[in-house]
């Protein structure tokens, strides 16, 4: 299948679902309609992909069961031999019933979805088409839907997930229970924030786009999803008549005594993403051997902080605070001597653990935390900060101001104005040192004059893209060091 890009805009379920209605008064139709559209751009997905034999369609009580059903009878006029499951239930929506008889009307039968049955029509499908449950889902799934989830995941055929994966909560991305694991998801009308963070990296497989027409009536949308693709429009050739001075000075202040391996990281990824200068504030006892395998790096060595340490602290364009910082009195007295400059900077790492325990705001940082930080910076578990992780970031940058980067599968990034989610990177990601990498890159790009929130969003993007490209010689065991040639390839596009 040709994959075509997504639409950029995001949007939470109730909005989707207020703009549905809004679709069916502009233009005098019935929300079966809608249903049609939507099973028609499915179908039309599968068309341009071969359409199944044997596909077996679950369908549930609601409308996203009644999507279900419509597809189930385009599949069979189309000569597929269909095995259509439906959900027992005592209150259809009058969408899925009208899906229903329409399909009885058709000829094709209906059996009553239970394990039995579930386990009889999987043998010999070519497809699962899951229309179980929709966007209403918020915590687990009952008992006996959680156990039809769970074969279909341990079954092996391939899945298509009709909007979102059944269990899976459309606005956090989370999975309360159990969620279904699928192989393809279509997301109908908008795409749902939740399909690109959290649990739903784990679980919607591939995503297209189904469109049903309600791009005249969805609202202003605050949040954006953004891949690859922005890179391109970023980074333009460099300007012949240009010097290291055009390009920004960068002071990375970290590397208490035996964590030298962070700040070195992150002036390294500093270099690679394209800023003039780099000066790593260290601790005085590795200062002189810091540097030996990549000598571009400059370093200062800091035992107190003392006048020359404040001069150098005043040298740079942009400060970058945090990559093996430690939170004894050395991190802390730089940690404070720093937050004494006006300058833009970003915090990272024990930065953030010292900021959490006096916190302040500032317009002109970057804030890059995990969840745990988060936590920390919230004073909040680290449970309720992945349970809704936009709340979070929201919260975050409230508190704290400025441009807010919440790391994790499908990262946010808030300046109070815009939400932006990037599903980017993969679990190559999970080792130290590449948070390190990743400060080092967003103070490069704030050196060479980015605004904030461009380098916080480019510089996600472009780390995890430089995963990627890593984790082609495999996921496990990448290092932090891996993504060094990426980032140069990355900055320097076609």
């Amino acid at each position: 299948m040709a994959k075509h890009p997504l639409p950029t805009h995001v949007f939470s379920s109730q909005e989707i679902r207020q703009a549905e209605l809004d679709l069916v008064r502009l233009e005098s139709i019935s929300l079966f309609s809608l249903v049609e559209r939507a099973a028609a751009s499915a179908f039309d997905l599968l068309f341009s992909q071969g359409l199944p034999a044997t596909p077996v369609v679950v369908a549930g009580s609601g409308n996203n069961g009644s999507d279900a059903l419509v597809l189930a009878r385009m599949l069979a006029d189309k000569g597929a031999s269909c095995r259509v499951l439906r959900q027992d239930s005592q209150k259809y929506t009058d969408e899925n019933e009208q899906a229903f008889e329409l399909l009885m009307a058709a000829g094709v039968p209906v059996e009553s979805l239970n394990r039995d049955s579930l386990h009889c029509a999987l043998t010999g499908a070519d497809l699962l088409i899951d229309g179980l449950l929709g966007t209403g889902v918020k915590g687990a799934p009952r008992e006996d839907v959680s156990a039809i989830i769970e074969m279909i995941n341990s079954a092996q055929v391939s899945v298509l997930s009709l909007d979102l994966p059944s269990g899976l909560n459309a606005n956090t991305g989370r999975v309360h229970g159990v969620a279904v694991i699928a192989d393809l998801t279509i997301c109908f009308g908008a795409l749902k924030q939740g399909l690109f963070t959290s649990d739903a990296r784990d679980h919607c497989g591939d995503i297209c786009f189904g469109d049903i027409g309600l791009q005249a009536v969805l609202p202003v949308s605050r949040c954006r999803m953004l891949q690859g693709a922005f890179l391109q429009q970023v980074f333009r050739p460099r300007r012949q008549n240009s010097h290291k001075g055009s390009y920004g000075k960068v002071c990375i202040v970290g590397g208490v005594q035996g964590m030298s391996g962070a700040v070195r990281l992150a002036g390294e990824a500093c270099l690679r993403a394209g800023a003039g200068l780099v000066k790593l504030v260290s601790h005085w006892s590795h200062a002189s051997t810091i540097n030996l395998a990549r000598p571009e790096l400059m370093v200062h060595g800091c035992e107190l902080v003392d006048m020359e340490t404040y001069q150098v602290l005043g040298w740079p364009d942009v400060l970058v605070m945090g990559p093996g910082l430690g939170v004894d009195d050395w991190g802390f007295n730089l940690f404070k001597a720093a937050l004494m400059s006006d300058k833009p900077m970003l915090l990272d790492a024990d930065a953030l653990n010292l900021l959490a325990k006096q916190p302040e705001q500032r317009r002109n940082w970057i804030l890059t935390p995990h969840p745990a930080e988060a936590a920390r910076l919230l004073n909040c578990s680290v449970a309720e900060v992945e349970n809704d992780r936009f709340a979070a970031v929201d919260a975050l940058q409230n508190r704290y101001g400025g441009v807010v980067v919440l790391k994790g599968s499908g990262t946010l990034i808030s300046d109070g104005n815009e939400v932006v989610v990037a599903p980017v990177g993969n679990p190559g990601l999970a080792s130290g040192g590449c948070g390190d990498v990743l400060s080092g890159i967003i103070g490069a790009l704030l050196a060479q004059g980015f605004a904030p929130m461009t380098a916080a969003v480019a510089g996600v993007i472009l780390h995890g893209d430089a995963a990627d490209l890593a984790a082609a010689h495999g996921i496990r065991g990448m290092l932090a060091s891996d993504l060094m040639s990426g980032i140069r390839q990355l900055v320097n596009p076609l």
